[in-house]
Order: C-alpha cells, then sequence, then structure tokens
C-alpha cells in the first residue's frame, strides 16, 4: 500500500506552524509525569526515555488523544457540532488525573483563542464547542479549517508530542541536544506505524493502558521541586 503524503505548500507550512514548539499554546511547560519519573530514577537516561516514549506511542494515552483529534477533524469537517462536544467531554472523562485534564484544557483554550484571532472563521464551530475544551479538539478543527491531510496531521501530532518530552527529557535527566535529536529520528518509523493504526481503530477500540503516566501524574502533584505543571 502506497503510504505517500502528498501536500500543498500551503498545507505544509499550515501543519509546520501548527505543528511548531514555538506556537503559543504553553506545551513546553509540561513533562506529562516525566519528572516524576525522573526523580524517583524510572528514567535515568536516553534508553530509559526512549523506551518510555516507544511504550506511550505503542499502547498509552497518546493514541487515545490522537484518535479524538481524528475524529473531532471528521466532525468539524462536517459541521457537525453535536460529534465535536460529545468527543470533548469524551476526552475529558477519559483523563486518568487532573493535572492531565488541565493541561489538555489549557493547551486547547490558547489555541483555540490563537485560531481565533487568526481565522475568525473558525470562531462560531469553537463557541459552540465551549469553555473547556481539549487540545486535541483545537486541533482537529484547525486542521479541518485549513483542508490538511489527516495523515500529515497525525504525524504531525503525535512528533510535536514526542518533541516536547524529549526537550522535557534533555532539561530533566539531562541529555545533551545531539542525543535528544538522536532520539527523535530513532522514534520515526513508529510514529508513521502508530499514525496508521489509529486510523484504523473502530470507536469501541480507543482504549490505552497508561497506568505509569498516570502514577507519575498524580505524584508529581505534591512533588517537592517541580519544573514543570504536570
Amino acid at each position: 500500500m502506497d503510504n505517500t503524503i502528498m501536500l500543498t505548500d500551503s498545507h505544509l507550512l499550515s501543519i509546520l506552524q501548527l505543528a511548531s514548539p514555538a506556537l503559543p499554546v504553553g506545551s513546553y511547560s509540561y513533562s506529562e509525569g516525566l519528572e516524576m519519573l525522573v526523580e524517583n530514577g524510572t528514567i535515568a537516561n536516553h534508553t530509559h526515555l526512549k523506551d518510555w516514549l516507544k511504550a506511550e506511542l505503542l499502547s498509552g494515552a497518546i493514541r487515545l488523544e490522537a484518535a479524538v483529534m481524528v475524529r473531532s477533524q471528521q466532525s468539524a469537517k462536517m459541521g457537525d457540532v453535536e460529534s465535536l462536544c460529545r468527543w470533548n467531554l469524551w476526552l475529558s472523562a477519559a483523563r486518568e488525573t487532573e493535572e492531565l485534564r488541565a493541561s489538555s484544557w489549557q493547551m486547547g483554550r490558547s489555541l483555540i483563542q490563537l485560531l481565533g484571532k487568526l481565522e475568525p472563521q473558525i470562531v462560531p464551530i469553537a463557541n459552540a464547542v465551549g469553555n473547556p475544551c481539549n487540545y486535541a479538539i483545537a486541533f482537529g478543527i484547525a486542521i479541518a479549517h485549513w483542508q490538511i491531510s489527516i495523515q500529515a496531521a497525525l504525524l504531525a501530532y503525535v512528533h510535536s508530542w514526542a518533541s516536547n518530552l524529549i526537550t522535557a527529557g534533555v532539561k530533566l535527566i539531562p541529555l545533551g541536544q545531539t542525543a535528544g535529536q538522536q532520539l527523535l529520528l530513532d522514534l520515526q518509523p513508529l510514529f508513521r506505524v502508530t499514525a496508521l493504526e489509529i486510523l484504523a481503530l473502530e470507536d469501541d477500540e480507543l482504549a490505552c493502558c497508561s497506568w505509569g503516566l498516570s502514577l507519575a501524574s498524580m505524584q508529581h502533584e505534591t512533588q517537592y521541586t517541580r519544573l514543570f505543571r504536570s
């Protein structure tokens, strides 16, 4: 099967902007439990971080989040506000801890506000979803508006997620910048596999195994020294 993704220059620039670490949504302030995992020694080097990220891509909460992003894109494309609101509520309920839910809501709110200023046409559908709006929902609305290929959007979504956590790992473990970039390169084949698997998921197959993330997130709340918000 040919998995080549064709993008116009305009679409490519749009997805690069949306997935950029410079996007002012606050993603840099979250470690998704890594801060606690580094402190307790669960993640202490490049190999540990790679194994953690691989496990999350194979069975963790990022798959659930990305799958909801796909559904939000489809709903926004059809103008199905009822479906958008349902998936937004569903994802909020699926968040295992208050910190993880709060981070999704904060980033979603920031992205919706930004999109409203950049693309005022998005405002009616964003207002219909309301607040709180999860980040995956806001991302789906954006790619639907910009008519970006869902395959390209999925790759950008998981790549952006991994880039953020690798950056956190570079600071916390610490790792060298080169080691961080090598890790991102090593994960590229898994990004592609994960994106294809997520696209094939039916609604009743949406699930994840992320108890390690949940436990780390809950402990982070009472961690003595913190650099990140989660």
